[in-house]
């Protein structure tokens, strides 16, 4: 049976404890990551942490739908998406590759 995710307090003390620094410094350094990483998305539209993924923001065209109740056609109008894409090396330690 799966365990829990970590949570953010999790996390925290693990930087806290493997880097050697306070939970307060941790934290900081979790939070400005992710700060960078939506900053450097929306700006540049993508942001790459090595070895775990990119954010790619991508558009999405205008497509025609329908609705599931009444079965009626409709529009879906464009928008902007963003999208996770795992690196390799992370899917491969994950679930390695049938040989």
């Amino acid at each position: 049976m799966p365990t829990k995710p970590m949570t953010k307090a999790q996390i925290v003390a693990l930087l806290a404890d493997k880097c050697e620094l306070t939970k307060a410094a941790s934290a900081e350094i979790l939070d400005r990551l992710a700060k960078t990483a939506i900053s450097e998305t929306k700006k540049a539209g993508q942001f790459t942490l090595p070895g775990i993924g990119k954010l790619v923001k991508s558009q999405r065209k205008a497509r025609m739908g329908r609705n599931p109740q009444t079965g009626e056609p409709l529009k879906i109008p464009a928008k902007t998406v963003v999208k996770f894409r795992v690196a390799k090396a992370a899917k491969d330690a994950i679930s390695p590759p049938k040989k």
